[in-house]
């Protein structure tokens, strides 16, 4: 497949392999041939033919795999071995189990309940409706992705609650090159998990280093760290949508800087260097000379302790500020930031909230 848009290759989504693998398997316990190639119809409604590179008969029933091809984009699980074993049921429709490789979600606040395998609302209608296209009969449908418990530490899963291996994911079936749909969606999960368990005031942090900073400066539940990459905009606009107290954000003042310069996609191929724009907050505020720097610890870096905690404090505010406009004054919002030796270099709005244990 390719993206008309653009020459990179798009590919298919775990979900869509695990449908193809499906039909590959129950066409198999139905006595039939064991099919080389088999037609699905995605989610988005599109046929897409995929290849069977393995199918037997089991104990229980018949299994096939497919390798993910996810085109050119830099997934995770592309060239991974999706297999499908089904086997029949005395009634029902078509039920779902996690094999090696695949997680269960073990919190609330994702697409599935506690104690369900980690396969999303999108792939089980793909799923079903594959099966369907063959059989009638009740079947189980039992998941694996050999290596996926190995991969799944790589991803958000440990954090949002999801145990044991990878999500079968897939809204349309089709993976889009470097595109953001799921990446956005982990994110935001991140943040619902949050919310069912209670949590009114979660911690927004850009990575690594918000993280470890918020814990060293605050008495965190990790539960209430949700780490946002660069979908400051979109994860924003999502707090806006559900009821919170405040927003405690923390990080280092060169990502979160872009925030004030209202740059809300802070990835640096999508968005200008803050440091010029700090330095000039430093010359206008500070009233003092600041030679140009590449970075914004640079600036920071150039003006002594006081100077360092009045600029920061500047800083904090007027990104407070920017966020508070984005959310429509939804919540009470505070900012701390810190340089990166993970010291605090500037705070604005009440973090009374945070610096006590929850």
């Amino acid at each position: 497949m390719t993206d008309s848009s653009q020459t990179l290759k798009t590919g298919y989504t775990t979900g869509a392999c695990a449908s193809a693998a499906a039909k590959a398997a129950a066409i198999i316990l139905l006595g039939r041939p064991a099919p080389d190639r088999v037609e699905i119809t995605l989610a988005n409604g599109e046929l897409a033919e995929m290849e069977i590179v393995d199918s037997a008969l089991t104990p229980v029933g018949a299994m096939a795999a497919v390798v993910k091809n996810a085109g050119d984009d830099p997934d995770i699980t592309h060239g991974s071995r999706i297999e499908v074993e089904v086997s029949w049921m005395e009634d029902g429709d078509v039920r779902f189990e996690a094999g090696e490789g695949v997680g269960t979600v073990t919190r609330k606040g994702l697409s599935m309940p506690p104690g369900e395998p980690a396969i999303n609302p999108g792939p089980r209608r793909m799923i079903t409706m594959a099966l369907r296209d063959v059989t009638d009969r009740p079947a189980l449908a039992r998941i694996s992705i050999p290596g996926g418990r190995e991969l799944a530490q790589k991803t958000f899963n440990p954090r949002l609650g999801v145990e044991g291996g990878l999500s079968i994911l897939g809204t349309t079936g089709v993976v889009r090159p470097y595109s953001c749909p799921a990446l956005r969606q982990s994110i935001l999960c991140a943040l619902d998990v949050a919310l069912a368990e209670g949590v009114t005031r979660p911690v927004l942090t850009p990575g690594n280093i918000g993280t470890r900073a918020a814990r060293q400066m605050f008495h965190l539940n990790p539960t209430l760290i949700v780490e946002v990459g660069n979908e400051w905009g979109f994860l924003l606009d999502k707090t806006g949508e559900r009821k919170l107290d405040a927003l405690l954000i923390v990080g280092h003042p060169g990502k979160l800087a872009k925030l004030a310069m209202g740059q809300w996609d802070t990835h640096s191929k999508r968005s200008k260097s803050a440091a010029p724009f700090v330095r000039q907050m430093a010359q206008d505020g500070l009233k003092v000379m600041i030679e140009e720097s590449e970075t914004v610890e640079g600036v920071f870096e150039s003006l002594d302790k006081d100077d360092q905690f009045k600029l920061g404090a500047m800083l904090a505010q007027t990104i407070r500020l920017a966020v508070m406009s984005r959310t429509g004054g939804a919540c009470e919002v505070a900012v701390a930031l810190v340089n990166m030796k993970l010291e605090p270099v500037g705070t604005a709005g009440d973090t009374e909230h945070w610096e006590r244990k929850e």
